[in-house]
């Protein structure tokens, strides 16, 4: 299903959006990959929203993407004696590894592996920050604390700490036994959640065992501050601005994340933006000014996919959703202003023969008559590399690998179509005129370039560029065996 925009849009998958005829109706809107929240439901409700995307998928001739988002460890409190209490501003109050119910003075905060990373002057956030306490003293079992900003504190209310990097492995037990059932499920890429350090998805990595890509959320400050190491070792990224604007200052996250986008774009790694970017559609059927220069902002930044999370998975209006966002992605990109920004902030550094190759590539479409870069790709690595470009003219991913192409509807401009395998570099640029013209854009008369790899089926061996027409006679009966 051919899109009129080059962004990509993913959409959170809940209870709003659980059966055939809304899912369909999400993807026909303007859904690319659809998201598991590995949060919410069980195995077996996982597992038959899964098989209703591969029916949609088969039943529209589109290639879709899923990605799974593992929970990540939970911090929270315990319980109190009365369900909440109200902490005023300039109590103190006490965190503990005690279970008994807990009051005004005191509560259960069951992580030893906090207190033994806190340091008095830390900060403690509850309730989305909404709570926030400063450690005065603490040990192996407890942290007495100063009230800093009060409120109510009821029972079970997540904990950040924003100051310090905590011992805990991005993966719980739990999200040990969700990562083995989504990769045996099948899906494309794996959202690793609370990542503070290179190491935990390499961990993940090591247990998708090629069966998915993995997707480093970042989150936490400590993720920030080494987040050329996470990059490195990932195969994406998610801005998720919930928890990074509860454990940073609220406006330290617009240049954080126009940062990280960039970092993203010249690694050729794709990079999502999520959290409230449409939050007032859960109950609404229009967007605020906000929202939509919000999600303006994203693109022009030159992200490669915008999220909606509660507004698709439980509001009332996911569709509606969907296509606001579609729309909006869609005006952003006609804008002169767009194609200005995208291209100044192009990176300009060439390491490599592929490198040189895809740069050719997109040079040559934007200054003759060329209709589409058609790249032919094993492990998706030149279509990245091509959209990194962000070139004036539509991307064709062609690809033998469904599970290359499902990825790739994550990426940047990437329009995804299987094919046979190739043996010879005269029938690739066979296959990619016939694949131009067959997806509509191109006719007989035009032209497109075509990238590839020789010898084929060889991942990273992007070497060769033709410039083709799209009538395949003209193919045959000018160039060489």
């Amino acid at each position: 299903m051919r899109r009129n925009r080059n962004v990509k849009i993913v959409a959170t998958l809940g209870p709003a959006s659980d059966d055939y005829d809304m899912i369909r109706a999400l993807h026909e809107a303007g859904a690319d990959v659809f998201r598991l929240n590995m949060s919410h439901g069980s195995h077996d409700e996982i597992a038959v929203k899964h098989k209703i995307i591969r029916q949609v998928e088969e039943d529209l001739g589109s290639t879709i993407g899923i990605l799974a988002d593992l929970q990540g460890p939970k911090l929270r409190v315990g319980v109190f004696a009365g369900d909440s209490e109200m902490l005023e501003e300039g109590a103190a109050f006490r965190l503990d590894l005690d279970p008994a119910e807990g009051n005004a003075a005191r509560v259960c905060l069951p992580h030893p592996e906090i207190f033994a990373a806190l340091k008095p002057g830390a900060s403690l956030l509850v309730n989305d920050g909404k709570i926030r306490l400063k450690v005065e003293d603490c040990g192996d079992d407890f942290a007495d604390c100063t009230v800093i900003a009060g409120g109510v504190i009821s029972n079970r209310k997540g904990v950040n700490v924003p100051d310090v990097e905590l011992p805990l492995a991005a993966l719980s037990d739990k999200d040990r036994a969700d990562l083995e059932f989504v990769c045996a499920l099948g899906v494309d890429w794996l959202a690793l959640s609370f990542v503070q350090r290179p190491g935990d998805v390499e961990e993940a990595r090591g247990l998708a065992k090629g069966r998915a890509a993995i997707l480093s959320k970042i989150e936490k400050p400590s993720a920030v501050e080494r987040f050329d190491e996470i990059l490195a070792v990932s195969d994406g990224i998610m801005v998720a601005r919930g928890d990074l604007g509860v454990e940073l200052p609220v406006q330290n996250v617009p240049p954080i994340q126009k940062r990280l986008v960039r970092k993203c774009r010249s690694a050729a790694k794709p990079v999502i933006v999520a959290t409230q970017m449409l939050e007032s559609m859960i109950e609404s059927p229009m967007p605020t000014r906000a929202e939509v220069s919000d999600v303006a902002t994203a693109i022009y930044e030159g992200a490669d996919a915008v999220m909606l999370s509660a507004e698709s998975a439980a509001g009332n209006y996911p569709v509606e959703a969907v296509r606001t966002m579609d729309n909006v992605a869609t005006e952003v990109e006609r804008d002169p202003t767009y194609t200005q920004i995208i291209e100044s902030s192009r990176d300009a550094k060439r390491n490599s023969v592929a490198d040189g190759i895809v740069a050719a590539a997109r040079e040559i479409a934007e200054t003759t008559n060329i209709k589409a870069i058609c790249c032919f790709t094993q492990s998706g690595t030149t279509a990245l590399l091509t959209a990194r470009e962000r070139p004036r003219v539509p991307i064709i991913a062609l690809t033998p690998l469904v599970g290359t192409a499902r990825r790739l509807a994550l990426s940047w401009g990437c329009n995804c179509v299987i094919t046979d395998t190739m043996e010879r570099f005269k029938m690739a640029v066979v296959g990619a005129a016939k694949a131009a013209r067959s997806e509509g854009f191109a006719t007989e008369n035009d032209q497109i370039v075509v990238t590839a790899g020789v010898p084929f089926n060889v991942p990273g061996t992007t070497n060769i560029l033709r410039v083709a027409p799209c009538d395949e006679r003209l193919i045959f009966s000018t160039d060489p065996e």
